[in-house]
């Protein structure tokens, strides 16, 4: 098991409230509430560098097509290749057709 650095009871309830979440309409519900516009569009922006970045895609498409910066681009990077593998976990989820519509 990883090493949860940001594992707390706060956290926790946090994401068992993400797991609750049934379809795609109680996801924007929740995460409308939750986040600002702005904070909402960074964490979609980060995914979809990651998921590029997964795919091979050099950084220069990668701005070209999200916007991201080259910091927020070499952050995910990293991520992807000394986190926890989250990102890839749920990509092969995703991609096996697990995600909920």
């Amino acid at each position: 098991m990883a090493n949860h650095r940001m594992q707390n009871e706060n956290t926790d309830f946090l994401f068992n409230c993400v797991l609750a979440l049934k379809n795609l309409d109680e996801c924007y519900d929740f995460f409308e509430d939750l986040c600002t516009v702005n904070e909402l569009q960074a964490l979609s922006q980060r995914i979809i560098v990651a998921k590029m970045l997964s795919e091979k895609r050099v950084y220069s498409d990668i701005v070209k097509e999200t916007g991201a910066s080259t910091a927020t681009i070499s952050r995910v990077n990293r991520s992807l290749q000394f986190g926890c593998n989250g990102y890839d976990h749920l990509f092969e989820r995703v991609k096996n057709g697990e995600d909920q519509k």
